[in-house]
């Protein structure tokens, strides 16, 4: 049979020589890129369909007339082929696999302290003659906090939860229920009266003294049980205990236990989607449209539903009808199939995964199998689920479409905004996705910790992973256009010089050779002036050059746009798409440009990355940032997603605050 693609006659022979054995296989194009990982129960067939076949102009086709070498490794089984497969898909993220980023980690409830059971024996002890301590001793008491991050046998851990605020949820239960501390131990070894949640019947105020190890240990013993699921079995227990005090005429200990179980009931009662009969479940709804797909997972944990959180993989248009369907294979999955079956291998590889998943789409057996062999236990899959799972399904399904709405919206929006801003300049492109701009900016404070940043809009994004930040010197302090000057040398010589070598080779400008469609500068004539003496300099085509200059009374949307070929200025309009896209670059450029300028004054000066120094934290915030996290030690060990729940500090205050401190 004839191959339709010219492939080296290298590749065709190993091709040839593979054996009929289950394995992994990888392509690369010539530019040693991986393109693409499959497994196959038979390496031989599989990967011959790819170059037996006439793929014409599918994607398929589109992949394998780039292949130039491959790589195979032989396992012992398919289960052993799937798992492999995703590992290295989610470690080298090929192009046409579907994809799935986590962008964090997830949260768990941090249990500190002894196990409740050593805690009771110490409190026993104590209660038996042996001499006590003169203060409490905090690792005595357990503490429950929040944690993100990689777990150790030296602390308790439940979770994982799909969010801070489910975490945080959790932890306001402890405090509420079982009045357990959440100070840190510096804090707790060195109070000597209650604090505020002792007085509002948050905490029981172990540090100092106000209930013993004994006592708080069966607190703790109770709440990990409630977390585990065993919420009626930690009901009776507290029931029978205010009972037995009761009959010892201990009517303090048992009102404090009859509130106790108040508390708990109310949570019980307030928490209607519980089923204990399911302990720990994930379900799994996706949905495609448009290109996009949207994996929605829900989580119950301890028969308690924790809420949900979305993935988007990449690559979904690119990877469709690659995943199966090769010769001897089974039949092509749906995009649906294979999004799920995909999120399914990627993400239990470092997640822990539960015994029971709730799916919309039907799982194959051969991943079920594989995943159990992975977690060392049977994991079963329901995809036509009844009553109570049915529900959950159905709320994960509507959650999914909505997520996946939004997304498409968003893209939407921004593409209309990419077209408005080539319409407005006259940009000729071929392809508005291919629309390249790359924006200066300039910061500093009083000449201090000069830095020049660059961002860059690509594909109707901002590309951060191709930001870069310019560290100034050599200049007088404050002269912004001799910064501008530095950057744009730096920026565009290399790729000045390669454009002429690509010129005097007669070969069409690529890769480090390509400039960008765009260069945006933040600033007006004066700014612009520097930029086109810079191109005049390298020989770069001066209407590139575009400079963001800010309107009457520096208010926002009365931006002009001022050019460095000798076109008249532009004024856009205030409701404008295209300068509402010009905005957020520049926005984008500001914010990336004086964040750098912090933290390189903040390392410059000492003490510098104090909470007093970041502007919009004034003495009100401060003290409830502080007051929040115990200090500015936990201020900065918190999260964006921690510091934005505080009072009065919004999303965008937040990682400010956090970016300053790190």
């Amino acid at each position: 049979m004839s191959h339709v693609q010219a492939h080296p006659d290298e590749l065709l022979r190993e091709v040839a020589a593979l054996p009929a054995l289950p394995g992994v296989y990888r392509y690369f194009d010539s530019a040693d890129q991986l393109l693409y990982v499959g497994k196959a129960i038979n390496l031989k067939k599989r990967v011959s369909s790819y170059f037996q076949k006439n793929h014409g102009g599918t994607r398929i086709g589109h992949m394998v007339s780039k292949i130039v070498r491959m790589e195979t490794t032989v396992v012992r089984s398919e289960a052993e082929a799937l798992l492999l497969e995703n590992n290295l898909i989610k470690t080298l993220q090929p192009r046409y696999n579907i994809l799935f980023r986590d962008d964090k980690s997830y949260p768990y409830l941090k249990m500190t302290g002894v196990p409740p059971s050593a805690a009771r024996a110490a409190g026993a002890a104590d209660a038996s003659g042996a001499p006590a301590p003169a203060t409490p001793v905090a690792a005595h008491f357990a503490r429950v906090s929040y944690y993100r991050g990689g777990v150790d046998k030296k602390h308790r851990y439940f979770g994982p939860y799909p969010s801070a605020w489910a975490v945080k949820e959790a932890i306001l239960l402890m405090q509420k229920v079982f009045r357990l501390r959440t100070c840190e131990d510096p804090v707790f070894s060195n109070r000597t009266r209650p604090c505020l949640l002792y007085q509002i019947k948050r905490c029981s105020a172990p540090c100092v003294g106000h209930i013993s190890a004994q006592d708080y240990a069966s607190d703790v013993a109770n709440a990990e049980k409630f977390l585990r699921g065993d919420a009626q079995e930690v009901m009776r227990t507290l029931e029978a205990r205010m009972m037995m005090h009761a009959d010892k005429l201990e009517f303090e200990q048992a009102a404090e236990l009859r509130n106790q179980v108040a508390a708990l009931s109310n949570v019980l009662h307030q928490q209607s989607m519980d089923n204990v009969a399911d302990r720990d479940v994930d379900i799994l709804a996706v949905k495609v449209q448009g290109g996009k797909a949207c994996v929605n997972l829900a989580m119950v944990r301890g028969g308690r539903h924790l809420g949900d959180r979305p993935y988007f993989p990449v690559h979904v248009e690119d990877a469709a009808g690659l995943a199966d369907g090769g010769e001897g294979e089974t039949p092509a999955a749906s995009v649906e199939v294979q999004v799920l079956e995909a999120f399914l291998a990627q993400h239990y590889i470092d997640v822990p995964m539960p015994p029971t998943l709730v799916v919309s789409e039907p799982v194959g057996k051969g991943l079920l199998k594989a995943l159990s062999e992975q977690v060392g236990f049977k994991v079963s899959a329901v995809h036509q689920p009844r009553e109570q799972r049915r529900a959950w399904l159905e709320m994960a399904q509507t959650n999914a479409a909505l997520q996946l709405a939004r997304l498409l919206a968003e893209e939407g929006s921004q593409q209309a905004r990419t077209r408005a801003l080539a319409e407005a300049l006259d940009l000729t492109l071929e392809n508005l996705d291919e629309l390249r701009v790359e924006c200066f900016d300039i910061s500093h404070t009083a000449g201090e910790a000069t830095q020049a940043s660059c961002v860059v809009f690509h594909h109707h994004k901002m590309q951060n992973a191709e930001y870069r930040r310019y560290n100034i010197d050599g200049i007088t302090p404050g002269d912004d256009y001799a910064a501008m000057r530095q950057v744009l040398t730096r920026r565009y010589s290399k790729v000045a010089e390669a454009l002429k070598e690509a010129k005097h080779a007669g070969h069409t400008p690529t890769g480090a050779a390509r400039m960008p469609d765009l260069v945006l500068v933040d600033g007006g004539k004066g700014q612009v002036a520097m930029a086109r003496a810079v191109f005049e300099g390298l020989g770069l085509d001066l209407s590139l050059i575009v400079g963001v200059e800010k309107g009457e009374g520096r208010k926002v949307g009365l931006e002009e746009l001022v050019f460095a070929d000798g076109r008249d200025k532009v004024y856009l309009g205030s409701d404008s798409a295209a300068l509402m896209l010009v905005a957020q670059i520049r926005d984008e450029a500001h914010r990336f440009a004086i964040t750098g300028m912090r933290a390189q004054r903040a390392r410059v000066r000492v003490g510098g990355g104090k909470l007093e120094e970041i502007p919009g934290v004034g003495p009100k915030r401060r003290a409830r940032l502080l007051q929040r996290f115990g200090g500015v030690r936990g201020v900065a060990l918190a999260s964006v997603d921690d510091i934005a729940t505080v009072d009065g500090i919004s999303r965008e205050l937040a990682d400010e605050i956090y970016r300053a401190l790190h």
